[in-house]
């Protein structure tokens, strides 16, 4: 009786869980709905909420999933991972051609509140052309891309209508998209797998007025990630160039002032054993394990995942026209890379001490 109980309590989790990141998602998005005679320390709680189930979703719903996918396979319940494997082989692909975007999943209501913890604004310095294709080369990685997820894989700073007829692609690790239901979330939000296929597919098959943003500084770049620090991970980082040359996409420097500010983190020495074992296990895992601390879920005094309420500004700079060449030399790979290090560290300049930054702060470029 008792194992029957447990098997249709799973099911019925994983039901919830299908269905809305679904029905959580969808009851929290009917909730924050309704204006409430707000209180403060009520509307902040809701906003924590709002980032947590951000982070939440980020780091166990996947795992989470392949896990009761794999204990139903010895169960009665056999058919519902049969039923999903088979749905996962017809739509295998999807996730590597532009995905399956859901506009209403960019504009639950509670990616507004998410957007307002901190907060997170989207500056606009140029227009995007719809009838050209971009690569959007985002800065600072931080601990979880706050800013770019805010900014370009929802709706809640209105990107649609600040960049008319532009479609952003949010590009993160392709071994996202394989675990049930992550890969669902991600597409409905119009996430993709930073690999060359997709985004080769995106910018050649997939039409005019996309945008593909590439967190340039990627894992390595998250280890420097500490308040007060600004350093980008970008010398050696070509392969987005490359990628651009060949398919003739303008290149967008975008800093985000601040994402580096919403997490304390224990910055190893470089050299040191520990260093060397965070560096390997970033090869093998294909993310950092950072050493980081943030707030607690009820009080700001006590440590926990939760990031610090600090401001995160996104400003989009100006595209470089970008030639295409089928077979761009190692020369011309590294022509427009050093155009486009200094076109970031441009942007970083002019808009550095309108978000409280000092003039004698510069941006370094590992």
């Amino acid at each position: 009786m008792f194992n029957i109980v447990v098997k249709k309590t799973i099911l019925l989790a994983y039901t919830c869980v299908l269905r809305g990141t679904g029905c959580i998602l969808s009851a929290l998005q009917s909730l924050l709905s309704v204006r409430w005679a707000w209180c403060p320390r009520l509307e902040n709680q809701v906003q924590i909420f709002s980032v947590m189930q951000f982070i939440v979703s980020f780091l166990i719903i996947g795992p989470i999933c392949s896990v009761v996918m794999l204990y139903l396979l010895w169960t009665d319940y056999w058919w519902v991972t049969a039923s999903y494997t088979t749905w996962l082989v017809y739509d295998w692909n999807t996730h590597k051609q532009a995905g399956r975007r859901f506009s209403w999943v960019r504009n639950w209501t509670v990616w507004t509140y998410y957007r307002d913890y901190f907060p997170v604004r989207l500056i606009k310095t140029h227009n995007l052309l719809p009838n050209r294709n971009y690569i959007l080369g985002y800065h600072p990685h931080g601990i979880f891309c706050f800013g770019a997820f805010c900014n370009f894989a929802t709706e809640a700073n209105g990107f649609s209508a600040k960049f008319p007829g532009i479609t952003p692609f949010v590009a993160t690790l392709a071994g996202n998209f394989h675990m049930p239901l992550a890969r669902e979330y991600l597409m409905s939000a119009g996430v993709c797998p930073v690999n060359r296929a997709t985004l080769e597919f995106i910018l050649s098959c997939n039409g005019t007025g996309n945008a593909v943003v590439i967190t340039v500084g990627g894992a390595a770049e998250s280890l420097d990630s500490t308040p007060g620090v600004h350093c980008v991970t970008l010398k050696n980082r070509k392969g987005f160039v490359k990628l651009a040359l060949q398919q003739g996409a303008d290149l967008v420097p975008v800093y985000s002032f601040g994402e580096n500010d919403v997490y304390k983190q224990l910055i190893l020495n470089e050299g040191s054993w520990w260093r060397l074992i965070q560096r390997r296990l970033q090869k093998i895992l294909g993310f950092a394990p950072c050493v980081f601390q943030g707030r607690g879920l009820f009080s700001s005094d006590t440590w926990g995942l939760v990031p610090f309420s600090k401001p995160i500004n996104s400003v989009v700079g100006k595209p470089m026209e970008m030639p295409k060449i089928s077979s761009p030399s190692q020369e011309e790979v590294n022509h427009y890379h050093t155009m486009y290090v200094s076109s970031l560290t441009q942007l970083f300049d002019k808009h550095k001490t309108h978000f409280g930054l000092r003039e004698g702060d510069v941006l370094v470029i590992h």
